[in-house]
């Protein structure tokens, strides 16, 4: 029996049972199954056994998992549950029906641009949702994002893609990511905020064109052109794409990260402002050509009885056509109209008076009453009631609620116990493995990002409260987190023309490093720079090591 034939049927945790296979990875296997204490189908990943015996693996899955589990936004795939053990390692999240959005882009090819702009600002408030909880994707791509029947998209697998790839990677395959890559990222440096964007920018020309912004041979030589290449302009091709879009999607895809959107709070900005002004005015199209030909047939070359006869078969065709024409559009309404309209009307919704909840334990609750309540649960910690009560719900009892295709939504507060607990100290630990040791405690947490010379990117610099304090269980805590050393650029000096020495000096006095030289013919007295390998005026980030051409001289 293999791996994923031996979990079929299997109930993990008392709670989800497995009903089938719905997909594989290098490091997960994804199955179908049943929340029996909820009621509904979730999607189940498991991480495949000989993944879980690397203990670092682990630890990075279950940190990843936990953080992504606060998530909560439209346009992302929920994880509902995390559970680990001895025996393995698995998370729970949303199932979607549905196909990717590759998938969708394979099947149709270019998109109309409108399509792209309804598209690209779903994804663009994943991100920014995630960003402001401190979480980077780190592998956005067309297969990572799925598309539902009626148009939303959701992103999947925030942080837990990047570890997929890295099963692959080292088995030696590849599965497209290169081709979204941000250039940092190709450089191997740590990816932020601004490396998502960058790749949904990617997403977005290859929907605009149906390409891919840079191919290559090898995945070195489409590395490389994301570092240092320029995409070719869409309206080269696509002249009817707006100017105004295509000036969006390069600045989101632009190599250079200060030139780039730093937020996707700023993209979501331009995004609308664009929508907002393609409502109001008719985009135009340039270059577009439009051929009519409208042959004319004089009376003159026509008796007087043949025309009289040509004119009136001609308006008996136009008047049969153009009844044939009112008959197809009266049936297409009444369809329409009958579909999403006048049906309801006749089969009025089926209602139930909503029980009252509130004195009752939650897990009694959910345990007992029908499946058709989805219920939307807030912790509130408190003492005033027995831990585990529902101390309120919202509509009120006794109102009278039309059940709907996915059930009847209540949603109800649940008391908590208030116990001041110490606040453990996360300092320089991994930010995601912070949120779970935090959140394990008892506590919520909000994160926020700040720079810092001495902590690494990613791990926390501070909490507030301090470790150590006494905070009461439910409370926040916020954790200051690294992005690193703040980046001070400066501008290159001009060094042409100086001697060795002092173009070392102009380098010190600019915060700039010097790197070495190299000898290079020139008619310029020998030992005079003549060339440096950073363009004068060019932004430099500090410290960077500047190398200088030396002139060999005459003779």
């Amino acid at each position: 029996m293999n791996e994923e034939e031996k979990y079929i049927g299997q109930m993990l945790d008392d709670r989800y049972e497995i009903l089938e296979t719905i997909g594989e990875g290098g490091m997960a296997i994804v199955f179908r199954a049943l929340d029996h204490r909820l009621n509904r189908y979730v999607a189940v990943k498991i991480m495949r056994e000989e993944m879980a015996k690397d203990e670092e693996f682990r630890r990075r899955f279950c940190a990843e998992s936990h953080a992504v589990a606060m998530l909560s936004n439209p346009n992302i795939v929920s994880v509902y549950d995390v559970s680990h053990s001895d025996e393995r390692e698995f998370i729970v999240m949303e199932l979607i029906s549905g196909i990717t959005l590759k998938q969708y882009m394979d099947k149709k090819g270019a998109l109309d641009w409108k399509e792209v702009v309804h598209f690209s600002k779903q994804i663009t408030r994943a991100l920014a949702h995630a960003h402001e909880r401190g979480i980077i994707h780190r592998d956005i791509k067309p297969q990572n994002i799925m598309l539902l029947r009626d148009g939303t998209l959701k992103v999947a697998d925030f942080g837990i893609a990047a570890l997929e790839n890295e099963v692959y990677e080292n088995n030696g395959q590849t599965i497209g990511s290169i081709h979204y890559i941000a250039p940092e990222q190709a450089r191997g440096l740590s990816p932020d905020a601004r490396s998502d964007i960058y790749s949904l920018g990617v997403v977005m020309y290859e929907m605009l064109s149906g390409r891919l912004p840079y191919t290559g041979d090898t995945l070195a030589e489409i590395a490389v052109k994301h570092m240092n290449a320029k995409p070719e302009p869409l309206r080269n091709t696509f002249p009817s794409i707006p100017v105004e879009l295509e000036r969006i999607v390069l600045k989101a895809m632009n190599s250079d990260l200060n030139e780039r959107y730093q937020t996707a709070g700023e993209l979501l900005e331009d995004l609308d402002a664009f929508t907002r002004g393609a409502m109001n005015q008719e985009i135009p199209i340039e270059n577009e050509e439009v051929e009519s030909v409208k042959p004319v047939l004089s009376y003159s070359e026509l008796t007087k009885a043949s025309y009289a006869i040509r004119r009136k078969k001609a308006s008996r065709v136009s008047f049969l056509s153009g009844s044939f024409g009112v008959l197809l559009l009266t049936v297409f309404l009444f369809v329409f109209l009958w579909n999403f309209w006048v049906r309801d009307l006749f089969s009025p919704a089926e209602r139930i008076d909503l029980p009252e909840f509130v004195g009752h334990r939650y897990e009694d609750v959910v345990r007992d009453a029908d499946p058709i309540y989805n219920f939307i649960i807030t912790d509130v910690y408190t003492n005033e009631y027995e831990p585990g009560m529902i101390i309120s719900q919202k509509p009120d009892p006794g109102r009278s609620m039309s059940i709907e295709n996915d059930g009847v939504a209540v949603e109800i507060s649940v008391s908590r116990s208030m116990t001041s607990i110490e606040v453990p100290d996360v300092f320089n630990t991994d930010y995601r493995e912070a949120i779970a040791m935090l959140e394990k405690s008892g506590f919520t947490v909000e994160v926020e990002a700040a720079t810092s010379d001495s902590i690494a990117h990613n791990y926390v610099i501070s909490t507030s409260p301090a470790a150590g304090e006494m905070l009461t269980s439910g409370y926040p805590v916020h954790l200051y987190v690294s992005s690193g050393p703040q980046i001070v650029y400066v501008q290159m000096p001009n060094l042409i023309g100086l001697s060795e020495d002092a173009a070392i000096s102009k380098l010190e006095s600019n915060n700039l490093n010097f790197a070495g030289s190299e000898w290079v013919e020139s008619p310029l007295d020998r030992g005079t720079v003549v060339g440096q390998n950073m363009q004068i005026g060019e932004k430099v980030e500090e410290h960077s090591y500047i190398t200088l051409q030396l002139s060999l001289g005459e003779g």
